[in-house]
Formats: structure tokens, sequence, C-alpha cells
């Protein structure tokens, strides 16, 4: 009788301890519950949200400890000892950013204390799997791990989403010309509400396109607690708690902004002393690092180092034509892990605004709607004060105060862009300008805000695409609002972010490239329909793998205004080569072309990038494609007075594990347009369970 608790305590000093400095208040596994449905998708239950956070650690791991753990060690700067030169870019991420010091320096101010609570159960319940389950750990002396960890990793993960990663890369690659574009990520997310909506119920459409697995793909949970805290949704391996979805009371989707959000400043080095630099008229010196990598070949391990620096303006790397600092805001703060957690408990739209007013995340655009039937749109971003006098979108001089703008010191959220339930009824993102949001008439002008702020002006065609059909419609079913999210045609004439004289593809002249004569008249006749069955799609999904390839450089998407007539013409040919050699000569159907492909299953594909229904491809196998970024986890909401109808549905399932059941048994349903139903009512979940247990 006298062991259990003897035992507990001694789980506690495995947990509870990671380093000398810091000690963790014990959860008790056995007050947590998870419950998974009929396809796996974990329901956490605790009386607090600690242990809520603790359930959703460990029913993560059970799931995908792998990918947890990839972030993690790009955090730690050693995911190159598992993966290679693949894991290089996260490694070194993670030493630029200096999250180090940031982190020791914030960590105490930063978090309410209920918030260090729920963040140390999350590493408990990581900790505690680790301990549980040694032969799934991929290095050694990695855990125990402490919260200084997990906050690193959403400071990588954040250096990413924003661009830095890319910026820094370009500098590696000397490539760091005057660029504007950077990623090529992309999301929808519509709210409407009963000015638009026949049935006077509000619609939500959570429609993020992120890498179809890795280490920034959607994992489906509901996390519940006796504290208020009741949310179903999506989040990335060791996220604390959803990043998208909706509990009772609200939702929300996030879309990326291509809002300018790291600069890139070349320094003036001192002619004869080395490793000094120019500064308002003095000579400073950069402070010098290393940054010290063990990659993985083959079976050994090699130590590579990179020599980087720091000077005023932040991490400072030498390439063949000088040395170039990059200054961001996302690794200068620590809080928003928090912010997300408060948007998850928000019961309203005030809170929810309180939430977005601590101005912790650093960017997204934020597409809201809840039960009382407000909509809401913020194009959220850290705003830096710049100096008016310097074009910010272009490689600045590292030699001025001038260029120095304040960390920590951004434009208010009342200051950006934001929508609050528009007389039209209906707000819109696809990662397009936020100046088109809602009808024409009730539009924000771009001439009302600062042009330093670096808010994206440009439309995608996802968002015209959009604009065309919700034309058609005075007010929407669901049935409607289904159809338009569901919708497969790119936009005509033909544009995209990056290429746009895209549409030249469509009007080369047969006659005088008798060579590709069938392939352009294809273009001409095709009407942008990226269903499986259409052959014209193939034609271009294969045409804009070459035209990506062109205008993809370094791992970055940049604006290309002018691709010449030419590039058009050998993505045809390219095409045209392909499906000569895989395929007879015979132009297959689009989902004979692309496949969604999980493990032995493989199912025929619909979409293009820039669809509303988006999907980036890869090659496979055979001449086929692979979808690997775009459509993957989807929520649809409909609110009323008594809270959310939820349907989800995510590209492949819920386990990372091939042996699982829920490995691949969404796909059918991801094809096919089609939708689970979800809930977040306890006695429901609990009537409908397959199984119900404790973590350990």
């Amino acid at each position: 009788m006298a062991k259990a608790p003897i035992l507990f305590f001694l789980a506690c000093l495995l947990v509870c301890k990671t380093n000398a400095q810091h000690v963790f208040t014990p959860i008790d596994p056995a007050n947590i519950t998870i419950v998974r449905d009929t396809f796996g998708i974990p329901h956490i239950y605790g009386r607090t949200d600690a242990e809520a956070s603790y359930g959703l650690a460990w029913a993560h791991a059970e799931d995908d400890f792998y990918t947890i753990q990839v972030n993690l060690l790009g955090a730690k700067a050693r995911l190159s000892e598992v993966q290679g030169t693949k894991g290089a870019l996260l490694d070194l991420v993670g030493q630029l950013i200096f999250a180090d010091e940031t982190i020791e320096n914030q960590y105490d101010s930063a978090f309410s204390p209920a918030f260090k609570e729920v963040m140390d159960a999350y590493v408990q319940g990581i900790n505690k799997y680790a301990a549980t389950h040694p032969d799934e750990v991929l290095l050694k002396n990695v855990f125990p791990i402490d919260h200084h960890d997990l906050i690193e990793s959403y400071m990588v993960a954040m250096t990413l989403i924003s661009g830095a990663a890319f910026d820094i890369k370009r500098i590696f690659d000397n490539n760091i010309i005057n660029q504007e574009g950077k990623v090529a990520y992309g999301s929808n997310g519509y709210a409407f509400n009963s000015n638009k909506t026949l049935d006077d119920k509000t619609y939500l459409n959570i429609n993020s396109h992120q890498p179809l697995e890795g280490n920034l793909s959607w994992y489906e949970c509901h996390v519940n607690s006796e504290e208020g805290w009741n949310m179903l949704g999506g989040t990335f391996p060791g996220g604390i708690c959803p990043f998208i979805g909706t509990n009772e009371n609200l939702g929300w989707a996030h879309t990326i902004n291509y809002s300018d959000m790291s600069d890139v400043y070349k320094l003036t080095m001192h002619p004869t002393k080395k490793g000094y630099y120019k500064f308002d008229g003095e000579w400073l010196k950069l402070e010098k690092y290393k940054a010290k990598l063990k990659v993985k070949f083959g079976g050994i391990k090699i130590g590579v180092s990179k020599t980087f620096y720091k000077s005023v303006y932040g991490a400072t790397l030498k390439n063949k034509h000088g040395y170039y600092s990059v200054r961001f805001p996302a690794n200068m703060s620590i809080r928003y892990p928090e912010q997300w957690y408060m948007m998850n408990k928000a019961t309203n739209f005030k809170e929810f605004e309180d939430a977005c007013r601590t101005q912790g995340i650093p960017a997204f655009n934020i597409i809201y709607a809840d039960k009382e039937d407000h909509i809401y749109m913020l194009s959220n971003s850290h705003a830096p004060y710049r100096n008016p006098a310097y074009t910010w979108n272009q490689v600045l001089p590292g030699d001025t105060s001038a260029t120095l703008w304040k960390a920590n010191e951004y434009y208010p959220i009342d200051s950006l862009p934001s929508y609050f339930d528009p007389e039209c009824g209906y707000l819109f993102n696809s990662n397009n300008t936020p100046f088109n949001a809602t009808c024409d008439e009730e539009n924000l002008k771009a001439s009302d805000f600062n042009p330093t702020m670096g808010i994206q002006k440009k439309d995608v065609s996802r968002s015209l695409r959009f604009k065309e059909l919700i034309k058609e419609y005075h007010q929407v079913t669901y049935a409607d609002f289904k159809k338009i999210k569901s919708d497969l045609k790119f936009y005509i004439p033909m544009y995209t972010r990056n290429i746009e004289d895209l549409n030249l593809i469509r009007t080369l002249d047969p006659e005088k490239y008798p060579q590709i004569k069938n392939e352009i008249e294809a273009m001409k006749r095709w009407d942008g329909s990226a269903t499986i069955d259409n052959k014209e799609a193939s034609i271009f999904s294969l045409a804009i793998q070459y035209l990506l390839k062109t205008t993809n450089k370094n791992g970055t998407t940049d604006y290309n205004k002018n691709l010449t007539e030419e590039v058009f013409v050998k993505a045809l040919l390219y095409a045209k080569r392909h499906i000569k050699k895989y395929f007879k000569g015979k132009t297959p159907a689009l989902g004979e072309l692309q496949k969604l492909v999980r493990g032995k299953k493989e199912l025929p594909l619909w979409g293009l990038p820039e669809t509303i229904c988006q999907m980036y491809t890869v090659p496979y196998k055979k001449g086929m494609l692979k979808g690997n970024l775009g459509e993957s986890y989807i929520m649809l909401v409909q609110y009323d007075k008594d809270g959310p109808i939820i349907e989800t549905v995510n590209c492949y399932g819920s386990s990372n594990h091939p042996e699982s059941p829920h490995y691949d048994d969404q796909m059918e349903m991801f094809v096919n347009q089609q939708y689970k139903k979800m809930t977040l009512n306890k006695d429901s979940i609990f009537a409908n369970a397959t199984r119900i247990y404790h973590p350990q």
C-alpha cells in the first residue's frame, strides 16, 4: 500500500528537476483523462489548465514524439546529429537568434504565474514520456528538457515563419540582393456573419496551408479543464495549446501576412582594422561567435562550425560580398505562447481583443468569428517605428542609428489594419493585402497607413478568385459557404504574388512555337479547373514545377514581374517531355499525375498552387507528383447562440505511426472534400470514445 506514493514521489523527482535553478510543481497524471474518439483525436481532460497541458504533451508524444523531438533538437542545435545536412538550417537558426540571452533576460517578467505552471506541466509531460519510452528517444543526453528549450523551439519556428531565416540563408548563399518575396506558405480564412448568411448563423473557415507533414504540420487536439479551457483545434509539434480552432464561444484562423518583418543591413567595415564596423562615425568591434554543429554523414558525425557575429543591429554573417546584419522582431520577445493561451480561453470578443492587445505574437492575420455574430480581422504584426527616409524592403545602410529601430517598440494594434462587423457581412484573407478584406466599399485604404510598416499591398490569385465567387451571392447558405471554400479553379487571367505575368502561358502563339502547339492550345482552352479529371491542369501542374524552380531561388520565392516569354516556352517544353517520358505522350488527368501519399496508400489529388484549395507538389515516383504543402488541416464552424457546430478533416490522420489505424484514416475524406463531425460536448465525447485512459 505504501509503494504508490513512493513511486509517485520518485517520478516527480525524475520530471520535476531539469536544472538546478528551476523546480516544477509536480503533476499527478491520475487527475488527467485522455479520451480517444473514432479517428484517434485526443480529447484531454484535467481539473486544472496545467493538468490538461500535461495531458496534451503526453497524447501528442504518443502520436508523434519523433517530430516533437525535431523541433526541440533544432532549438538545442542538435538536429544535424539526426537529420544530417537537412537539419542544419534549424540548428543554425537556433544559435543565430541569440535565444538564450533573450529567454534569460525576459522569462521572469514575460509570463504570468498561471501560464508558467501550464508551460512547466507541458515540459513534465514530455519528459515523463521520454523517460518511459527510451527506445523512442533520438539522441542521448537531450532529456529532460526545461521551459527554456520549449520557448526556444517557439522562437525558431517564429523566425522561420517571419521570413528572417530566409534572409539568413540568402546571406549564406551570397544572394542578398534587394528582393521582396520570402516564403511561399499560404492559407485561407473566411468569416461570415448574419448579414451575409441566410440562416442567421455565423460561419468560420479555418483553412491553413502548411506542410502536410514535418515540424510545421498540424496536429488536431481538444483540451479541456475545469478552469475554463475548452479548445478544439490544431497545434504544431511542441505546441503548448492549439494555435487555431474554436472553443464553445469563438474561434479564429491564422494566415501568414507578408508584411516586412525582417530587415537586412550592409555593414561598412574598417579598411585595415579587422572586425570593426562603422556606426555613427565611430568604429565598433563585432562580437564574434561560433555556431557549432555535429552533422551526421552516413554512420558518423562530423563537427562543423560557422563563424558569425553580432552588431548593434543583431546577428551578422560574412559572405563574399561583405558583412550583413539581420534584424527582426521575432527573436526579441518570448511572450507569444501566452497570447495563444489567452486566445484559447477568451469567452467573448472583448476578452479575445484584450489577448491580441498583449501583442505577444509577432505576425499573422487573425480571422475571427463568435456565437454573438461578431466577425473580426486583424493584420497583426510587430511593426517597428522605422525612419521614413529609407526604403525598408531593400538592403539598408548598416552604419547609422537612423536605420536602427528600437526593439519591442511597435505600432499598437489600433494602428494596424483591422475590421469589425462590416456591413456587408464577410471578411476574408488568403495571404493577400489586408486592404482587400471585405466588400470594396468597406475596405481600408493603404494610404491611411504609414508605409514604413511594410504592410503587404498585393493580392493573390486565391483572394481574387474569392472576390469573383462572392459576387454571385447576395446571401449564402452553409452549402454555398462550403462550395466557395472547396473551389478548385485558378483565377483567370492567371496571376500570382510572385509571377504577375503568369497569364502569358495562355497567350503564346502556337504558330511561333510549333513544337509545343498542342500544349499552348491546351492552355488557351483551359478554364483553370484543378479537379482530378482535368487534363489541361496536368500540363500546367508540370509547367509550374519548372516555373517554381526558375523563380524559387535559394529556398525563397521572389517577385518576378517580367518573366520572359522564353521561360514560359521552356516550362511547356518541360511538361511535354515529362508526359512523353512517363505517360507515353498521352496527357494524364490531374489525379493520375498528382497523388496524396501516405505509406503505401496513394489517392488521386486535386489542386494547384494558388487555387483556393491550394496544393504544392514535389516529384514522387514514375513521373508522378505528390502533395507536400497546401490544404492540410481544415475546420469549418457554424455559430449561433447555442455555440458551435464543427466539422474538420486532416490530410492524413492523427498518428505518425504507420502501424496505427489513424495513420491514414482521413485521406479518403480529404481528397473527397468531406469532413468529420466534431464536438466540445463532454458527454457525447465519452459516449463515443474508443479508448479512455490516464497518462503515466
